[in-house]
């Protein structure tokens, strides 16, 4: 049985003008006017993945994702010659020419050791091309040591032990000193979001849709009605409802780096 998250697409959807802003905040600051090839890295159902080829028409855009279902719902909107979609694991993407635009948008704190892995991301563009991520940085919220603390204890400690939350996410220094020491430009930013989400447990809707999903796919049944009330309880306690919603901080992390121009290999020093 396989241990990766399944993904609901309508799930992750429901709040989507929420989860969708700090795409644009993000490929706002990527500067490439006509770039040739942009990959998408966890493209999702493909929405923000058509906007890129939108804002570059002249490209091949290239969505990347593992999940069957988000790559299902993404499919339709491929353009021939411009716009298409491949299932495949993140860690293993190796593309099979230079690019210039690789943008990842809440998806790398699901990969391994990804802080390891920005020089291959690097190494992948093309001279003068842009690496542009974003990855929530919220697992210090009561939503997330909630989680923890009750998959840890019992009854629930064996039966999620292969639930475990994804890879930790670095600070942004340590993402901008590992790609200056690439000799990339980097901007590197975060900003905490006050989201006001309505409905009932509106919090625990919104994790249902990314952090809640190993849960979800180890559970079944009454298992997982049992592990759902008593999170629930939990998150409404942690974060009240209003009559004008319930209020949930997210804090997320942006990353923007250019390779330098000049065809140097990453990492490279000039001779003095």
């Amino acid at each position: 049985m396989s241990t990766h998250p399944s993904w609901d697409p309508e799930q992750y959807r429901r709040y989507a003008d929420e989860r969708s802003r700090p795409f644009f905040e993000l490929v706002g600051r990527v500067g490439a006017e006509r770039p040739d090839r942009v990959v998408d890295l966890g493209c999702g159902d493909g929405a923000l993945t058509a906007t890129l080829a939108a804002r570059w028409p002249g490209a091949l855009v290239e969505g990347v994702d593992r999940s069957p279902e988000m790559i299902a719902r993404a499919e339709p909107r491929t353009i021939p010659g411009r716009l298409r979609f491949v299932r495949a694991d993140v860690r293993d993407w190796r593309p099979d020419a230079p690019v210039d635009v690789v943008v990842s948008n809440a998806a790398l704190q699901w990969v391994p050791e990804h802080g390891e892995r920005l020089t291959d991301w690097v190494v992948a563009l093309a001279p003068g091309g842009w690496l542009a991520f974003q990855v929530p940085g919220n697992d210090r919220a009561p939503s997330h040591t909630i989680l923890e603390e009750l998959r840890v204890a019992p009854p629930w400690r064996e039966r999620l032990a292969a639930a475990a939350p994804g890879p930790r996410v670095l600070e942004p220094r340590e993402y901008l000193d590992r790609l200056a020491d690439l000799d990339c430009t980097v901007d590197a930013w975060e900003t905490t979001y006050l989201h006001v989400l309505r409905g009932t447990d509106a919090v625990l809707e919104w994790i249902k849709g990314s952090a809640l999903r190993p849960v979800l796919t180890a559970l079944a049944g009454r298992e997982r009605d049992a592990f759902l009330t008593e999170y629930a309880a939990l998150l409404r306690e942690a974060y009240p409802a209003r009559a004008s919603g319930t209020v949930m901080p997210f804090r997320r992390l942006f990353v923007v780096a250019r390779r330098p121009a000049n065809g140097r290999a990453p990492g490279s020093r000039a001779c003095a």
